[in-house]
């Protein structure tokens, strides 16, 4: 896939797209009503939002919070020809730092990266109440955000204690595609299963067919539905 202008993010475009990947769901054995897609618009400008959402998919993804503020403050009313009928729900998706949940606190709706105890700590003090999901590195892999599979019990008992809203667990597939992530996908869902989490967002676009296998609730695609992400 290429990059695309700006102006050529249609909900035509993205419609037609998601569609492809709503299929991908249901021949994994999935339900397209019941999995969310969340839409991944990092480094994308305005515009893809504005399609996502006017294509129904209301569940946006970002990565820096710098850009998800000010995206956010954009996609209010009209861009150019593009006019954004409802809000999305943004999720902040990346690595978070400490210091930056003050500047997101109020626009993000699920906090999809929390994988230490400062950082439920934070949220539930920048934003009570908070909808959050425990990021798992269920590889142990170094390098990669998530907390090892012996510290989400703990997170999860401390987010709750706290008054946040803990949802579900995420984790992000073996860097190594030689690896099969569908072992690690199995253990997010037990362990949502046993915590009690309906939420298990797990899989990305080249992934995301093993994770629905797995249980996934919630699959994370970019470059499926708005090409190839400017350099």
């Amino acid at each position: 896939m290429t990059t695309n202008p700006a102006n050529e993010f249609t909900a035509e475009l993205i419609s037609a797209r998601y569609d492809v990947i709503r299929q991908r769901i249901s021949d994994a054995g999935g339900d397209p009503d019941l999995v969310t897609v969340l839409a991944v618009t990092k480094r994308h400008p305005s515009a893809a939002v504005i399609a996502a959402v006017n294509s129904g998919l209301i569940d946006v993804g970002e990565n820096y919070a710098q850009e998800l503020v000010a995206k956010a403050a954009e996609v209010v009313g009209t861009i150019g020809d593009h006019e954004s009928t409802v809000a999305p729900r943004w999720h902040f998706i990346g690595g978070l730092q400490r210091n930056k949940v003050k500047q997101m606190a109020g626009t993000v709706h699920t906090w999809q990266s929390v994988d230490r105890i400062e950082l439920v700590r934070s949220i539930a003090s920048r934003d009570p109440g908070g909808r959050v999901f425990i990021q798992v590195n269920t590889g142990d892999e170094e390098g990669k955000s998530g907390c090892a599979l012996d510290d989400v019990d703990e997170l999860v008992e401390t987010g709750r204690e706290l008054g946040l809203d803990v949802a579900g667990l995420m984790t992000i597939g073996p860097t190594d595609s030689t690896i099969d992530p569908r072992p690690g996908f199995s253990l997010v869902r037990e362990l949502a299963d046993r915590l009690g989490l309906a939420e298990r967002s797990m899989g990305m676009s080249a992934d995301l067919d093993k994770a629905i296998a797995e249980g996934s609730t919630m699959v994370r695609v970019g470059t499926d539905l708005f090409g190839a992400r400017p350099s």
